[in-house]
């Protein structure tokens, strides 16, 4: 029972993280792309369930390019029956034997491309749902890039390029927190697709992705420490 990830589970999970941002930090850049990772979930777990689903119009395609090569080499080897003939030399005979076997690599090769076509298709279209998620990860760290805890602290001057800096220390530690949990839930949207396909470029795709939000969500829990260790006098006196 817990040994799988459930889609419709992270998917409640984006929704329920999209009010409390939405609740807390109303018409925000990071409300808005919060709703768009619950479409970016919906939209995975319909992908999900599509990676796991046999595209039975893909292999009747597949059979029917199977059958036309079955065809064609049976043809072609009661043709070559009807005109064998000994080879009169050794030359010949070799000439005979590799152009049998450049025959028999081609009709190979179209085999393992026939029988590879639906995993090629669905690897591309979870590559292609992998580089949005890879996408919204780099966004949200843009979000979270200017939330310094050095406003709070009150040490850094400010200039006449410098953001806007209006959060509390509360305020701007659950920001942050926020931040963190979208890029877990992006995560974890990426581990979906590999668990529906067993592909390893697919599983070196999702390797990389979580291997950026580990990253990213490690940067941001240095300033949520940060804020703490603030914190932490003002609460001892």
């Amino acid at each position: 029972m817990y040994r799988q990830l459930e889609p419709q589970r992270i998917t409640a999970t984006a929704r329920r993280l999209a009010q409390r941002v939405g609740e807390r930090f109303p018409d925000s850049g990071l409300s808005r792309v919060s709703l768009e990772l619950c479409a970016l979930s919906e939209a995975s777990e319909r992908r999900a369930a599509d990676l796991r689903r046999s595209d039975w119009r893909v292999r009747a395609g597949i059979a029917a390019g199977l059958l036309l090569i079955f065809v064609v080499a049976l043809w072609t080897l009661v043709q070559a029956v009807r005109g064998l003939t000994l080879a009169s030399s050794v030359a010949d005979f070799f000439q005979g034997l590799d152009a049998a076997i450049n025959e028999i690599v081609l009709l190979g090769l179209g085999v393992f491309f026939l029988i590879t076509i639906e995993s090629r298709l669905k690897r591309r279209a979870a590559l292609r749902a992998l580089d949005e998620l890879r996408s919204i990860a780099h966004i949200i760290d843009m979000h979270q890039l200017t939330k310094d805890p050095e406003h709070v602290i009150g040490s850094a001057s400010k200039t006449p390029s410098s953001p806007a800096r209006t959060m509390t220390r509360t305020d701007l530690t659950r920001y942050l927190d926020y931040c963190s949990e979208l890029l877990s839930i992006t995560s974890k949207l990426a581990a979906l697709h590999v668990q529906s396909l067993s592909d390893p470029v697919v599983l070196d795709a999702v390797n990389g992705i979580q291997a950026l939000t580990v990253g990213l969500s490690g940067k941001i829990w240095q300033k949520i420490m940060i804020l703490d260790a603030i914190a932490a006098p003002s609460e001892r006196s």
